[in-house]
């Protein structure tokens, strides 16, 4: 299954900028494979004095981008697991700047980041594998609007390839 699979009655406009991030010949667990490499290289080539930097006063420094971008995708594989589930309760939003100071992303050394990452990627493409495409073809209610399960999932990669181009142009110039 990949993008082209989807239905825009499947997600929220708002995430278009994220799922379609995508290729759109890559499947959902080789978007996830191919995107925990890219990633992991990503924040792996970050020189170490610009892992605490801000672009501006009160953005998020490198690390925190990078927390963020692990604490995304829990949230979303949670929703993709309760909608393939069935589980017909509306997932509330979250509020994405509240994570952010109690996580101690710049307290973290960026190895036990990526060693974070690469684990809770592992944990999503196993729990991806483990859901039949019927299973992730279901629709659930994601913070008001329909979203299904694949979609939420879809939306973790493009969420992170988003979040590097960010990095790139505000961050590494």
């Amino acid at each position: 299954m990949t993008i082209k699979d989807l239905h825009t009655t499947e997600f929220h406009e708002y995430y278009r900028r994220y799922i379609f991030k995508l290729s759109d010949e890559l499947p959902l667990i080789g978007a996830f494979v191919e995107g925990k490499k890219s990633t992991v290289d990503f924040f792996k080539g970050i020189p170490a004095d610009k892992h605490s930097y801000r672009y501006e006063h009160g953005k998020w420094s490198v690390k925190e981008v990078f927390q963020h971008l692990i604490d995304t995708e829990r949230i979303f594989m949670y929703r993709c697991f309760r909608i393939a589930r069935r589980d017909e309760t509306p997932l509330s939003g979250f509020d994405q700047n509240i994570y952010i100071e109690p996580s101690n992303a710049n307290n973290k050394d960026m190895e036990a980041l990526i060693t974070e990452f690469q684990m809770l990627q592992d944990s999503s493409i196993s729990l991806l594998k483990s859901l039949s495409g019927h299973d992730l073809m279901s629709v659930g209610n994601s913070n008001g609007s329909p979203m299904s399960a694949r979609a939420a999932a879809f939306v973790i990669p493009g969420h992170n390839i988003w979040h590097m181009n960010v990095i790139k142009e505000k961050y590494l110039q």
